[in-house]
């Protein structure tokens, strides 16, 4: 089992940034993928960015390359999204999540076995 915490949402104006954390404990960090999905209201949760175990290969997606960074600390169990240049359309929660034991890095939501709790972004324009 892996167990994630999200932290650093809020409400930020356009144009602003956030960086968003998450802990993660239950599973030898350095073994596990990491990425970011956000769920908008009234949509399908959609794949942000994800990280490689070692931290050496990164994923974006298109909407979000340029804006927003994906790193890890190892020694800290932890995950982070930097984001800027944000945008009304950004506004969703935020979740992390953790890969299945085999998958170093992915972007799809069903490689994903582990989901933290999620954490509120709203962009006022």
């Amino acid at each position: 089992q892996v167990q994630l915490v999200e932290s650093g949402g809020g409400l930020v104006q356009t144009g602003g940034s956030l960086r968003l954390s998450c802990v993660a404990s239950g599973r030898t960090f350095s073994n596990t993928g990491m990425g970011w999905f956000r769920q908008a209201p009234g949509k399908e949760r959609e794949f942000v960015a994800a990280i490689s175990r070692g931290g050496m290969n990164r994923y974006y997606a298109d909407f979000v390359k340029g804006r927003f960074t994906v790193s890890r600390d190892n020694g800290k169990n932890t995950v982070y999204l930097k984001m800027d240049s944000l945008k009304p359309n950004d506004t969703a929660v935020y979740y992390c999540g953790a890969t299945g034991l085999g998958v170093s890095i992915s972007a799809k939501a069903h490689d994903y076995p582990y989901w933290g709790q999620g954490t509120q972004v709203t962009i006022s324009s």
